[in-house]
């Protein structure tokens, strides 16, 4: 991994530059010290931006979520999360014999907030056609999610993330755990799973296929996470740079050390600025 000073160094080398959201841009209630600078730079220079998410809700709460933040609404070209890939796919029929989804959610009305206005109903988990888990509570204990998918995957329910997440950062470098956690447990144990967004390459080949880039060497993907934005951006072709600062901001260790599973990315910031 080449050791950069700031992502300006490098951003001329590249059509569009896609950046995580956690641990990237911001800690889940405040933005990293250099961030908003640092895109609000990028994007007078003319430099094409997107947001690359595993947020399993809509992709406009995250923008409003970000700009809510003093990141600019127009910063950003496309904001692709995988709670939004999973609504495109259901709008098309992609996922056939689903019709009723068991949510599990951080927030009661996340679930209703997702549907919008597809054609689907939340039942109770015996009477669901698949679970949906979208997003868990940071500090509650998941002992009744576990053995409701204990449940579910005894009666062969799928199960649909829509967060492949195992971990988030937060503020003052704490991690929770996400839902992508219990997904690959679940997967584990025999169930089947169908994962939505990072490191799976049909969300990145969508985000490229929605910006009309057709060079993947030209395309950089900003993350924090080894195991999905690095991993994933190396799946289809994409340049990476890692940002230490961000889940691994606890890290004692190289750098290196994190990428025992996966190529090293191509460069290194301490944090985006």
């Amino acid at each position: 991994m080449q050791p950069i000073d700031s992502i300006h160094q490098i951003a001329d080398g590249f059509d569009a530059i896609v950046f995580d959201q956690w641990g990237v841009l911001h800690n889940g209630s405040a933005p990293y010290a250099g961030a908003v600078d640092a895109v609000h730079t990028l994007s007078a220079k003319g430099v094409r931006m997107a947001v690359l998410s595993n947020s399993g809700k809509r992709a406009e709460i995250n923008q409003n979520r970000i700009t809510s933040m003093g990141f600019a609404a127009d910063a950003f070209e496309q904001v692709m999360t995988s709670g939004e890939a999973l609504w495109q796919d259901m709008e098309h029929g992609a996922l056939q014999g689903i019709s009723s989804f068991y949510p599990i959610t951080a927030a009661p009305q996340d679930a209703e907030n997702w549907r919008g206005t597809l054609p689907v109903t939340f039942v109770d988990a015996e009477q669901a056609d698949a679970i949906l888990l979208m997003g868990l509570p940071d500090d509650a204990d998941h002992s009744a999610v576990l053995t409701l998918l204990t449940r579910a995957r005894t009666a062969g329910k799928r199960l649909i993330c829509s967060n492949p997440d195992k971990a988030s950062p937060r503020v003052g470098g704490k991690t929770v755990q996400s839902p992508g956690a219990l997904a690959h447990a679940y997967a584990d144990a025999g169930g089947d799973v169908v994962f939505y967004g990072k490191p799976y390459p049909a969300v990145f080949s969508a985000l490229a296929h929605a910006m009309t880039l057709t060079t993947p060497a030209r395309i950089l993907m900003v993350g924090d996470s080894p195991e999905h934005d690095i991993a994933g951006a190396q799946s289809v072709h994409w340049k990476s740079l890692f940002i230490q600062g961000g889940l691994h901001a606890g890290h004692d260790g190289p750098a290196d050390d994190l990428f025992t599973a996966v190529p090293p990315a191509d460069f290194i910031l301490t944090e985006l600025r």
